[in-house]
């Protein structure tokens, strides 16, 4: 472990650590255009809501095509919150979050009882249901035009971004976090054998609730940030095509993997923007990676692979304590 801490541990942190910082220093800097920036968040945006369809399809196990309708939910929830009530924007934001986990439970419920394609056709079905009830609700939504929702993320595009990865990086920490905890490790023993969990005293019902409202939530803050960023927002945003577009995320990153579903998110939305010259003809391109990844790995680009900084600090500390034990046993003799 001595000899492989740079290699195992600091080389990844650091190049993660430069990717991130990098591009909001040049944003920031006005060395990139104000079209690449927002191509960068939109990224991180897109990596917030891949979060969202891995924790329920690849950390509980569970097929959603619906997730596009939570996202649609935070950011309506978030204008309604600002502009009818005058809550201020970080608190309706956060509000947001908890209104999309309690309709992630009002739909789990009678949902999560269901498996495989069931629960796909119905959460799919949940997605259209809201997108049909934001396109009637005329007074509240806007109806089919949408609405226009502006703030300071709109405009400034270097504190967007900064925001944005600051509230990624938050999520990843929590996510994180649960997964390696008790909680997070009967979701993955639900996950793997659902029979044999439930031998062992795990509930698979409440284990899948808790995973399908985390999603939820995380949808909810990734539609708040979107509608801040974007400003604007349309019923369309809850289509079954959207659920589509980010379950490819996770499928071409890896199905468990928090940093493949990153990747994936931030690669395919710049190769969408570097391909816009070929119009409607780009979108043939997700289909085609899709399929070759599909049969040449699978298991998507990394698997179930991450970056490992759990151990890091104990890592270093049994590395320091090696090097004071040799200069000691030199110092002796």
């Amino acid at each position: 472990m001595n000899k492989n801490i740079l290699k195992s541990y600091l080389a990844p942190g650091i190049s993660a650590l430069v990717l991130v910082l990098v591009p909001g220093f040049l944003i920031k800097a006005g060395l990139l255009s104000p079209y690449t920036g927002q191509v960068f968040v939109l990224g991180g945006i897109n990596a917030i809501m891949a979060l969202s369809v891995n924790m329920i399809c690849g950390i509980t196990g569970q097929l959603s095509l619906g997730q596009a309708g939570f996202m649609a939910i935070g950011a309506y929830s978030t204008i309604l919150l600002n502009t009818h009530f005058g809550i201020p924007l970080v608190v309706a934001v956060i509000l947001s979050a908890f209104i999309t986990a309690l309709f992630g439970i009002l739909i789990g419920f009678p949902t999560l009882k269901l498996e495989g394609d069931y629960l796909a056709i119905v959460t799919l079905g949940f997605g259209e249901i809201i997108r049909v009830i934001l396109i009637n609700l005329k007074s509240l939504t806007g109806g089919p035009n949408g609405m226009q929702f502006n703030t300071i993320l709109t405009f400034d595009i270097g504190f967007a971004y900064w925001a944005i990865i600051g509230v990624l990086a938050l999520i990843v920490i929590l996510t994180q976090n649960f997964i390696r905890s008790t909680y997070g490790r009967a979701i993955l023993a639900v996950r793997e054998d659902p029979i044999a969990a439930n031998s062992n005293g795990i509930s698979v019902f409440k284990y899948k609730m808790i995973g399908f409202v985390i999603a939820s939530a995380i949808a909810g803050i990734c539609g708040a940030l979107y509608v801040c960023q974007i400003g604007f927002i349309k019923p369309e945003q809850a289509s079954f095509t959207k659920s589509i577009d980010y379950l490819i995320f996770v499928v071409l990153g890896g199905m468990g993997s928090t940093t493949g579903s990153i990747l994936a998110a931030f690669v395919l939305t710049y190769l969408q923007e570097f391909l816009r010259f070929l119009q409607d003809y780009r979108l043939l391109f997700y289909p085609v990676l899709l399929i070759i990844v599909m049969i040449f790995r699978p298991q998507g680009l990394l698997g179930t692979k991450e970056l490992k900084f759990a151990k890091f600090p104990s890592d270093v500390k049994n590395w320091v304590l090696g090097i004071k034990s040799k200069f000691g046993k030199k110092e002796a003799k």
